[in-house]
């Protein structure tokens, strides 16, 4: 099951993602071989890089321009939409584009679109400050089971908010716009877009449900496939001290499912963000090289095209041939250049002391906020969950919760927690069973902004056990840590009620 399915079950908001602040340890930079050159064959333009395309059909010109991340731009004759948009770096906190992006907030304003189309709930996708910028008379179409979601985009100040639903068909001008099933219904949707003869899929963020393979498969040779090409290693970095190096090549299943659709063109979609320049977590959380895709592409399906397209790019469908575009003007390339990710499994991983050190201290009523859970707090929240799935603690466990302050130094909090009760301990701290360390300006933006797992540089289990608890401990789903569950275990749209707070003010 793949991280954001296991965070989905917990209902856990992931925020995620970007800016290019490109240094010396994050990898060697592509340069385009031919940027200025305008292609008329599109296998000549995808051999070199070359950042925008055109491509023809018999009745309808479609553009579609790369916003970032999984954010698009579609557009037919007069009528314009947007799939899940973000127009911030970083975004979802540490989350910076990769290629670096900057936006105008002036144009962005004055767009007069049709539709926004938002896949899911995650803030990466659904983000209240993007969303700020758009016309409050634009319809927006979202796909999420919570109502909470909808009326909090309501409260923005949009007027038409529907709900999508799968195999619900939606019209907009020329555009047929179909959600599918994805692996993960309760949390995701892709979309199946139709205009005139083209049949486009946007995979978004999802994993495809086998139910879908038949109409894949009805639909082949797909035009384009934005396909979601990087597996993210979310739930390794919480634990690196257990964690297994991740495999540097395409789950065999996507190629299998890719080759159902014998697309023409697919597009390597999502990620496109890095964290902080210093964070290890750029090096530990994208096994995935734009260039392995391509290559694993090129043996399984040589006919089909693969295109980097980095935001403000452009694909043109007007028939089949393609040829370069236009950028959009309203987001702009800090530098036009390819970057591509760098893994290294054998990075030393720094300490959470060393991380704290990075970020400023909170104010002393902040801190005080902080102690009043972790002495208190935590107690009532935990005993309202009920016990994990595992059963590790049901026999009784000692957890200790060490809280890093700016200077690097921790206070220690321990509690023996047996199946849903807890039960703070004093005196002498003794040997854990269970370990979270967290930064205590992290604990106190979860607690009181929002953030989510994936910005918080949690960390889990940082120490050897006994052999039996070691055993124990490698059966344990991590997101079974009692700080994450009392964080986020049931929440729903912490993020996005934080980002409406400071908009509203």
């Amino acid at each position: 099951m793949s991280l954001i399915s296991v965070l989905a079950m917990l209902v856990i908001l992931k925020a995620r993602v970007p800016t290019v602040r490109r240094s010396a340890n994050m990898g060697e930079e592509r340069k385009p071989c031919c940027a200025n050159t305008f292609h008329e064959n599109f296998s000549d333009l995808a051999a070199c890089h070359a950042p925008s395309i055109l491509v023809r059909s018999q009745r309808l010109t479609l553009q579609i321009s790369r916003i970032l991340h999984a954010g698009y731009f579609f557009k037919t004759g007069d009528t314009q939409i947007i799939f899940d948009p973000i127009f911030e770096s970083p975004f979802s906190r540490n989350c910076f584009a990769y290629p670096e992006v900057r936006f105008n907030e002036t144009r962005i304003r004055s767009l007069k679109l049709d539709a926004v189309f938002i896949s899911h709930f995650h803030d990466d996708h659904c983000s209240m400050e993007s969303l700020n910028w758009i016309d409050r008379d634009t319809p927006i179409y979202l796909y999420c089971e919570f109502e909470e979601l909808r009326e909090l985009v309501q409260s923005l100040g949009f007027r038409n908010v529907q709900s999508l639903q799968v195999d619900q068909e939606v019209m907009i001008g020329n555009f047929k716009i179909t959600p599918l099933l994805a692996l993960d219904p309760e949390i995701d949707t892709l979309f199946h877009v139709r205009v005139g003869e083209l049949n486009i899929l946007n995979v978004v963020d999802s994993w495809l449900d086998p139910s879908i393979f038949d109409r894949l498969k009805q639909f082949a040779p797909w035009d384009l496939v934005l396909w979601p090409f990087q597996t993210m290693r979310e739930l390794a970095v919480l634990d690196p001290r257990r964690a297994e190096p991740a495999p540097e090549n395409l789950p065999p299943e996507w190629l299998d499912q890719l080759a159902l659709m014998r697309p023409r063109l697919v597009i390597p979609s999502s990620c496109q963000f890095v964290h902080e320049a210093w964070s290890w977590y750029n090096h530990a959380l994208f096994p995935i090289t734009y260039r392995q895709f391509e290559i694993e592409l090129a043996v399984r399906l040589p006919e089909t095209q693969v295109l980097r397209l980095d935001p403000s790019k452009t694909v043109f469908f007007e028939g089949r041939e393609p040829r370069v575009g236009v950028a959009l003007d309203w987001v702009k390339l800090v530098e036009d250049t390819l970057v591509d990710y760098d893994y290294r499994p054998g990075q030393e991983i720094p300490s959470t002391s060393s991380i704290a050190q990075r970020f400023p201290d909170l104010t002393k009523q902040q801190r005080d906020a902080v102690r009043a859970y972790c002495e208190a707090g935590i107690l009532k929240r935990y005993a309202e969950l009920g016990p994990t799935n595992s059963g590790y603690f049901d026999p009784g466990r000692i957890w200790t919760l060490a809280v890093y302050d700016s200077n690097g130094i921790a206070t220690h909090f321990q509690y023996r927690l047996q199946a849903d009760e807890i039960k703070r301990l004093h005196g002498e701290i003794v040997r854990p069973e269970w370990m979270t360390e967290i930064l205590a300006v992290k604990l106190y933006a979860a607690l009181f902004e929002g953030e989510a797992l994936s910005s918080i540089y949690l960390r889990v289990n940082d120490f050897s056990g006994a052999p039996e608890i070691e055993d124990a401990l490698r059966s344990v789903d991590v997101l079974e840590d009692p700080l994450i569950r009392c964080l986020y275990e049931g929440s729903v749209a912490s993020y996005q009620k934080a980002q409406l707070k400071r908009i509203l003010r």
